[in-house]
């Protein structure tokens, strides 16, 4: 039987349908919204993995090329690896449901979101998260209540729910909500440097939307949901857990209140439940894992209890203190830029490297293609916290640390017709003990400013943290890797002295109040301001000049009709100018046209090449030109890029010349004066500029 709940949100009708599709797999809607449809499935073993110590949830989404009319690109012509928009879209899904499942839940679950239509205005991320939601309620898999999920532009001061991609690029601000009923789940975005009252504002317009997607949730989860999957708690012997507890507790209540390195803490921490496994081994035989774990939640016990009661951390700060930050600049001196960021043991080295116009990043997926001159690469290699591990491709955690430091400083970034450039930055994670992503922030805006990229104004980032038993609760800032852990909440904010420009929200408990949200965010503020002003004290402005090392860029204009000239008969003019000067030259179709070259003075002889040879003829105008033939009648000089005229030989001398050979010679530079044009032939004279004043000749050649 056939289900089906819609509703009207924003400009559209979103239509959840079951029953029809995908009937083996434990849950399946097909969500509509628009003419942009996404299958979401949800599936998940029968039985629990033993002895696992994490929830093995996977969320994959994909866009099929069929779906908007496309055939994929590529030798294959199918669909290969998920891009990085399939994967930045499967963590929109990903973040909000994680925390609502239950704690001792370990069957393999699966969310798999395929996107089958798509209307070319409706974005199928947030279509799939509210489908990921749908299908879960209805299925049997244990989840603890519906989300909805929202994407909000603002235009003019108006909030524009789930806005077109136009929409998106007029308005200030961009923002992907998640949340239940009752609070928020989820926030990711970017704005123009907006206040913190205004992004409050846009959260309380995304949940009041996502409210009415809850209630058609749970309307179809009423009609046809399946009894949920019962979940077996753990049970823990008593005895064992009350001697863990008289052996560990104390001890680990007082390694939380000494001062450690993340590597030393690691180590005494290390070595405290080996002396708990030693002494307990022998009455609890095969019981390592479950000591490990009672262990584990002591310490998280004793952490959180020291910042509720005392408002002390880990590494002995205060709840609103930022780690030391020390800023270098120039460290690489063949980059094009470079900055060394470190605030307390994490540490960012990031560099700026400047292209042309071949440099754009082409972008081809369900929109139409599209080109990005503003990229930034994020890099987290095993090192950085001490660890080995395998370098293979890029991950999908480095994928979204770096989404969302890029979209942080892409708004700062000057506009094509300022700064031409193609503009790449690179961060790798040195160091990690806290939020790198933010790190990347701060050392991407450096070496922006460092490299002589003409940037609005500083950005710096920081990660706030909560602690919450109950109705008390601590606010952290600049959270260390333990306090993200071990803590409720990881709130990434990044901006200017004037305002936001990126952030992102994720929460491992139930949804987090408005107050706290807002405490957040003005605590986050304060910290930015403090970073902010170290960064400034390093560099303040921008560089006049860009490195020595980067490509000198111009550009110049010809008609779009002039172009097949520039390119010339199977691209031999263009390839003959590129290696003559040195350069490099890319055409746009309205006949704009960027010239590439290490020095400035080859790009400017390459440019007055292109402005010769799309110039017209000027009867009158005494010319530079260069003798290609020698005939008896006279030579055929070469007085504009491809452009030949006849000087005559009569016209050769104010003498009579008897042989053109004895007066001229091919390669010769002269000067000539076009005096004629018939049927487009050009006649020359270079008597003529033996006896007048030559004022108007350039070199062209």
């Amino acid at each position: 039987m056939i289900y089906s709940k819609e509703i009207e949100i924003g400009n559209n009708k979103l239509r959840i349908e079951t029953g029809r599709f995908a009937k083996q797999a434990n849950g399946a809607v097909m969500v509509s919204y628009g003419e942009t449809m996404v299958l979401v499935t949800v599936t998940a073993s029968k039985q629990a993995q033993e002895g696992l110590d994490y929830f093995p949830l996977s969320v994959e989404y994909r866009e099929k090329s069929f779906a908007a009319g496309k055939i994929p690109g590529g030798f294959f012509k199918r669909e290969g690896k998920p891009t990085e928009k399939e994967i930045l879209s499967g963590r929109l899904i990903d973040r909000p449901i994680r925390p609502l499942f239950p704690d001792n839940f370990k069957n393999d679950t699966q969310v798999a979101a395929f996107v089958y239509s798509y209307d070319g205005d409706n974005d199928a991320d947030v279509i799939g998260a509210v489908g990921a939601s749908a299908a879960l309620a209805i299925s049997d898999i244990p989840f603890a209540e519906p989300i909805g999920e929202v994407r909000v532009s603002r235009i003019n001061g108006e909030f524009i729910l789930n806005p077109t991609h136009k929409q998106i690029e007029e308005g200030d601000m961009e923002l992907v909500v998640a949340g239940t009923e009752s609070s928020i789940m989820m926030v990711e975005g970017d704005a123009k440097e907006v206040s913190e009252d205004e992004l409050l504002e846009a959260l309380k317009f995304a949940h009041a939307e996502i409210k009415k997607i809850i209630v058609i949730i749970n309307e179809l989860k009423a009609e046809c949901g399946k009894p949920k999957m019962q979940v077996t708690a753990d049970n823990i012997d008593e005895n064992l857990l009350k001697d863990v507890n008289e052996l560990a507790y104390s001890k680990f209540a007082e390694l939380v209140s000494t001062v450690l390195a993340k590597e030393e803490r690691a180590n005494k921490n290390e070595e405290l439940v080996n002396e708990v496994l030693t002494q307990l081994a022998e009455k609890y035989p095969e019981q390592e894992k479950v000591i490990k774990a009672i262990c584990h939640d002591i310490e998280k016990e004793c952490m959180r209890k020291r910042i509720l009661s005392e408002g002390k951390r880990l590494d002995g700060r205060g709840l609103t203190e930022v780690r030391p930050i020390t800023v270098e600049l120039g460290i690489l001196p063949r980059t094009h830029a470079s900055a060394l960021f470190t605030r307390g043991e994490t540490q960012s080295l990031t560099t700026l490297t400047l292209g042309s116009k071949g440099d754009e990043q082409i972008i081809d997926g369900l929109q139409e293609e599209y080109k990005k001159r503003f990229l930034l690469h994020y890099n987290f290699p095993p090192f950085s916290v001490g660890e080995t591990g395998r370098y293979s491709g890029t991950g999908r955690r480095e994928i979204g640390h770096g989404n969302l430091a890029e979209r942080s400083l892409k708004n700062i970034v000057p506009k094509e017709e300022e700064f031409p450039y193609i503009i790449r930055l690179n961060s790798d994670i040195l160091e990690s003990n806290g939020s790198s992503s933010m790190a990347t922030v701060c050392a991407g805006s450096l070496a922006l400013m460092e490299g002589g990229v003409p940037v609005k104004t500083a950005i710096a980032g920081i990660a706030m943290g909560l602690v919450k038993e109950g109705e008390q609760y601590s606010i952290l800032t600049d959270i260390l890797g333990n306090e993200d852990h071990l803590g409720d909440m990881d709130f990434k904010v990044a901006g200017s002295e004037n305002g936001i420009t990126g952030f992102q929200m994720d929460i491992k408990i139930q949804g987090i109040s408005y107050e706290i949200m807002q405490n957040a965010l003005a605590q986050a503020k304060t910290g930015r301001l403090h970073i902010l002003k170290i960064m400034n004290d390093a560099i303040s402005q921008p560089k006049e000049e860009i490195s020595k090392y980067a490509p000198s860029l111009i550009f110049t204009q010809v008609r779009p009709e002039k172009i097949g000239m520039v390119i010339g008969s199977g691209g031999k003019t263009i390839q003959g100018m590129q290696k003559e000067f040195g350069v490099e030259i890319f055409i746009e179709e309205d006949g704009r046209i960027s010239i590439a070259g290490s020095s400035i003075e080859n790009a400017k002889l390459a440019k007055e090449y292109i402005r010769n040879l799309v110039a017209e003829p000027e009867m009158g105008k005494i010319y530079t030109g260069k003798v290609v033939k020698i005939a008896d009648f006279g030579a055929f000089v070469e007085f504009m890029p491809g452009q030949q005229g006849l000087l005559h030989i009569s016209q050769i001398d104010t003498k009579r010349v008897k042989e053109v050979k004895d007066v001229l010679k091919v390669g010769e530079i002269i000067k000539v004066k076009l005096i004629k044009i018939e049927n487009g032939k050009m006649s020359l004279s270079r008597k003529a500029t033996m006896t007048e004043k030559d004022e108007s000749a350039e070199e062209n050649i």
